[in-house]
Parts: structure tokens; C-alpha cells; sequence
């Protein structure tokens, strides 16, 4: 509205008649209307020793032409730069507004089930173990499990997928995902600070807080040009006229100069940029730790898989079983008995197809070797069952397995008896990720895995991985991701758990692919993935670059507008008015390109 009514006060001191000083008096009115906060602002910051901002260059223009008596020209140029800055307001807003529609994850309230009653509560008062009720087209409030119902997911605000996915009693369900058919009854499993809605909000509402070089760039870079530009400004006003040029048309010089030298598209287009690019992200499931992981993520030409969990399922199922001397169902006791107490995929497998009641009793002394396998006295004897690592490391020799899949070894008392084959499932957009990160520019792709060599090489067959390393423990891990960093790759590594987290944080990039339950690889990791597709690392890289491409353009184009009307206006060939129109259109132009990095389609 302030805008409106000085254009039209404007508009008004060029058509009415008036003589002075009731002319100037009415070109006066718009500017000082339009301005008011500029120059409260100018003197605030004059006080608070923080001289040198478009606050004060644009009162020192202004009311420089006001002594020049270029009266129109001072209060066209106050509205302009008013109407610029409302216009990039509301290219923030709706950037802001992207980011917003994630906070819409968070539901108001939930209701819980308690002496029978439904009571409506929020999700903070919700402990682990109560019962809530989530009903048709409500958002699913928190993390937990089915225990009554069927029903379909929209999990699209979460991984920015619209395919919906079938749910039922006993399945795990995260908070956030928004129930689309049945009524359902959740047993939570987790408080709401550490849900997976809450993780969302929190890595959003973090990561405009780590800056980008570029954004820090621009920062250092407009502290040393405004002075700069200023005390060239001074002596254009000052040392012509001095040397016998005009003072007036000099002074006009100095102020067109000034004018356009306003760092404001840069200080406001940069940071945008960046900050729609991890809007666009956030909307697709990919959540990037701060604009610094941009740039870093653009340059990636080496990405390190581990296996299981991140190219495959993760689901693993006894396929095979080649007992030595025994039965086969009592080989699967033995290694059954062994691995009841880990909570490994592995180990659940083993159970799973065992099926039966195993007497704990039976078990003593059990010890979970990591990367290796598990050590327990079963009936009073010292039983083994893993890796043939374990076994080599215990003397045992064992019997090699031809079949592709995960071998678990068993041995007790130094006697070999015969191994378990296990299985796990590819992902079905495995194949894909491989593909379309060779087909953005990455040079070389790897998996590491604590599996056995026939494993890896199928699986690296299968996919077109160029290089697959097997039988490796968590710190072997850590070891091949140095060795590509101290070739000089930029490295990114994509795990799945909290195995994986060492290797995470060593890497330029570290990925947590559908990780948003293990604390240590959220924690860990700079980009994360809220669901379980690796294919969306390729489109992270294609993200990164694409912001990085627009927020540089917004560099190119704001200094070489305002380098060629500076100029211009040094030698007088353009007004005040040229000046401050070109600046506003340059700052609208930058920040309307910013928001190009909002849509990640």
C-alpha cells in the first residue's frame, strides 16, 4: 500500500500544476513516505558502526540528488528500491514457503488410547509402548508398529515418491507418511524427539545454517567492495570538478555510480540460490546437511557402496544348507542356538528358518565378534558360526561353497561340521543408480562388503559396479575409502546403519541411505536419504551441481550489469533514474533465477 500511494503522490507532483515550493514539497511527500525506514535504518546502523549497507548507499543517493535538487529523481529512485526490495520478498517467502510445507509434517495432535478412551494429546505426551488410533487421511504422528488394521501410505512428503505402500499388522511404520484407507491402531516404538518427523524438521531447520564457500564468498566480498566502491563514489565527486570539470554533473556521476554499485542482488540471489536448492531436495527425500555439502556434492567422481542394506534388501533367507556330519536340521539347531541372542539380519534369518523353541538354558558365554561371527558354548561346547575368517583365525579348515550368497560357517571344538547359505535381495533400482551415476559424470563406483568374493563379484556383475571389495571388517572399510581419498577423488560413501558411520564421516560425502532410525549414520552423515533408493544419489549429485550453476550465473550477471553501468555512468551516459532502475531489475532477475533451484523435477 505505502508503495501505491507514493507512486501515485508521484505521479501526482508531475501532473499537477503547482508552483514552488508546493512542486517540490509534493515530490518530497512519495520520497519520504517510500524512504522513512531506509533512512531510520541508514541511521540506526551509522550508530551501531555498521556503516557501509544498501541502507546507506541509497541515502546517500537520494538525498544527494535532493541537494542536486534532482527532486523527481530522488524519489523515483527511493520507490524503485522499495519496490525491488518487495518484489525479492516475496521470491523469499515462497522459497520459505517450499521449506514450510515440510513443517506440515508434524501433526498438531494424536490420539491415544488409555483406559479404553481415545484422549486427543500431542505427540510429545506420547510415551513408548501406548496405543495411538490413526485414521483415514490423518498423518501418522509417530514411529511404531501396526498392531490392528490394514491400510495404504502416501509417502510422498517423506521420499517424495507418490506410489502408495500396503501396510499391515506387524509392519513397521514411520511418522509422517499420511494414512490413506483403513483405520489402523500404532504401538509406538519411539518418542516423538527422536521420530522420524522430528529428524526431518531438525536436519531442515539446520541446514541453512551451514554456509556455502560461495555464500561466505559473497559475505567477505560485499564487507570489502561497499567501502570501496564509496570512497571511489568521493573521489568522482570530488577530484573532476577540482581539475575544472562541472561540480554538479560530477556529483550526479558520483551518485549514478554509488547508486548502481548496491551489492544487495548478490547478497540476497546467492544465499537463495541455496537455499532452494535444499527445498528442492528436502521434496524429493533428500536431506542435505547445509549449503557447504553443495559444493563438495557437485564435484563427486567416485561414489562407495556398502552392500547390504544399500544395494540390496537387506533381507536375507536361508537358501542352502551343507551340513559335514550331521543332519541338516540339527546343523541349523546348532547355528540357530548360536545366534539367538544377536539381533543381526543374518542371525534373524537363521532363526526364521529354524523355527522352533530353542532352550536358552543351553547357551553360555556369548560373544558377538564384530564383522566376524559369533562365539558361544552350546551344550558345554565352544561352537563358532561365521565368516571363514573366524575360522581361519581359529584353525578350523573349512569346506568353500560354490553357491553365490552369504556362507555362515559353524565349527565346535575345533571340529568343522558344515555351513549355512544365505541369500539376499537386489534392490530393484540398484542397477538404475549404477547407470545414472556413470551417466552424470561419476568415474568410478565400488562396493565394499564383509561377504564372501563369490558374492561380491556376482553382485558386481549383475550391477556394472567397477570394483567390488569382499570380506572386509568396519575398519577395512574405513582403509579403501582413505585409499581413493588419498588419490585425490572427491569420494562419496553410502551406508545404511551404524556400521557404517566411520566410514560415513571419513568420506567427502557420506550418504545414510534410509537411515533415519540409527542416531550414529544420521549423525554421521551430510546427505540423507529418508528412503531406501539408491537411484536418488545420482539426483542429489544433479541437485548439487544445478545450484551451484545458479547461484554462480547470479554472480556473473549482477557484477557484469553493474560493471558496465558503472562505467556508463562515469562517463555520464546514463541518468539516476537508469541507475536504480537497472539495479532493482538485476537484484529481481537474480532472485527469480534463485528460485529456479526450488524445482528439482
Amino acid at each position: 500500500i505505502r508503495i501505491i500511494l507514493s507512486l501515485l503522490l508521484l505521479l501526482a507532483a508531475f501532473l499537477l500544476p503547482l508552483r514552488e515550493p508546493y512542486k517540490t514539497l509534493l515530490f518530497l511527500a512519495p520520497w519520504l513516505l517510500a524512504g522513512a525506514d531506509v533512512l531510520w535504518g541508514a541511521l540506526k546502523n551509522i550508530l551501531h558502526g555498521e556503516v557501509f549497507d544498501e541502507e546507506f548507499l541509497m541515502a546517500v543517493a537520494t538525498v544527494g540528488a535532493l541537494a542536486l535538487r534532482e527532486y523527481p529523481e530522488a524519489a523515483a529512485v527511493m520507490i524503485l528500491y522499495q519496490l525491488g526490495e518487495l518484489l525479492q520478498d516475496m521470491a523469499v517467502d515462497k522459497s520459505r514457503d517450499s521449506i514450510a510445507d515440510l513443517m506440515n509434517l508434524k501433526p498438531e495432535t494424536v490420539f491415544v488410547l488409555r483406559n479404553g478412551e481415545e484422549l486427543e494429546v500431542a505427540p510429545e505426551e506420547v510415551a513408548v509402548g501406548e496405543t495411538i488410533v490413526v485414521r483415514p487421511g490423518e498423518r501418522v504422528p509417530l514411529d511404531g508398529v501396526i498392531t490392528e488394521g490394514e491400510t495404504t501410505f502416501d509417502l510422498s512428503a517423506l521420499t517424495g515418491e507418490s506410489r502408495p505402500v500396503k501396510a499391515g499388522v506387524s509392519d513397521e511404520v514411520k511418522s509422517g507418511g499420511v494414512n490413506a484407507s483403513g483405520v489402523i491402531r500404532i504401538r509406538v516404538t519411539r518418542p516423538y524427539g527422536e521420530s522420524t518427523v522430528a529428524r526431518i524438521l531438525d536436519l531442515v531447520e539446520n541446514s541453512a545454517e551451514k554456509k556455502a564457500k560461495t555464500e561466505n564468498f559473497i559475505t567477505r566480498f560485499s564487507r570489502v567492495y561497499t567501502p570501496i566502491v564509496v570512497a571511489l563514489a568521493v573521489i568522482i565527486a570530488i577530484l573532476p570538478p577540482l581539475l575544472g570539470g562541472e561540480w554538479h554533473e560530477w556529483i550526479r556521476r558520483a551518485l549514478t555510480f554509488l547508486m548502481v554499485s548496491c551489492p544487495c542482488a548478490l547478497v540476497i540471489s546467492v544465499p537463495l540460490a541455496f537455499f532452494g536448492g535444499i527445498g528442492g531436495a528436502a521434496k524429493e527425500g533428500i536431506l542435505v546437511k547445509g549449503a557447504s555439502v553443495f559444493e563438495t556434492l557437485a564435484r563427486v567422481d567416485t561414489v562407495v557402496f556398502d552392500k547390504t542394506g544399500t544395494l540390496t534388501e537387506g533381507k536375507f533367507e536361508v537358501t542352502a544348507i551343507h551340513p559335514e556330519t550331521m543332519s541338516e536340521a540339527a546343523l541349523l539347531d546348532v547355528a540357530a542356538a548360536a545366534e539367538s541372542f544377536s539381533t543381526h539380519p543374518v542371525a534373524g534369518s537363521i532363526q526364521r528358518a529354524h523355527g522352533g523353541h530353542i532352550d536358552r538354558k543351553r547357551i553360555q558365554n556369548v560373544k558377538e565378534l564384530a564383522g566376524l561371527g559369533v562365539e558361544a558354548v552350546i551344550d558345554g561346547q565352544k561352537t563358532l558360526v561365521g565368516s571363514s575368517k573366524l575360522m581361519e583365525a581359529e584353525g578350523v579348515d573349512i569346506h568353500h561353497c560354490h553357491l553365490a550368497g552369504t556362507v555362515v560357517h559353524i565349527a565346535r571344538e575345533g571340529e568343522y561340521l558344515g555351513h549355512i547359505v544365505i541369500s539376499d535381495v537386489v534392490k530393484e533400482d540398484s542397477a538404475e543408480a549404477i547407470r545414472s551415476l556413470k551417466a552424470c559424470g561419476v568415474k568410478k563406483t565400488a562396493m565394499l562388503t564383509g561377504d564372501g568374493a563369490v558374492v561380491a563379484d556376482e553382485l558386481q556383475k549383475t550391477l556394472g559396479i567397477d570394483e567390488a571389495f569382499a570380506g572386509l571388517l568396519p575398519e577395512d572399510k574405513v582403509g579403501k575409502v582413505e585409499k581413493y581419498l588419498s588419490e585425490g577423488r572427491v569420494t562419496a560413501f553410502v551406508g545404511d546403519g551404524i556400521n557404517d558411520a566411520p566410514v560415513i564421516m571419513r568420506a567427502d560425502v557420506g550418504f545414510a541411505m534410509g537411515a533415519l532410525g540409527s542416531d550414529a549414520a544420521v549423525e554421521a552423515a551430510d546427505v540423507v536419504l529418508s528412503d531406501d533408493r539408491p537411484s536418488k544419489i545420482a539426483r542429489s549429485l544433479r541437485i548439487a551441481r544445478r545450484t551451484l550453476r545458479i547461484a554462480r550465473e547470479n554472480i556473473v550477471v549482477a557484477l557484469a550489469a553493474k560493471l558496465i553501468v558503472m562505467i556508463l555512468g562515469l562517463f555520464g551516459a546514463v541518468s539516476l533514474w537508469f541507475a536504480v532502475f537497472m539495479d532493482v531489475g538485476v537484484a529481481v532477475l537474480t532472485t527469480l533465477n534463485s528460485l529456479r533451484a526450488l524445482k528439482s523435477k
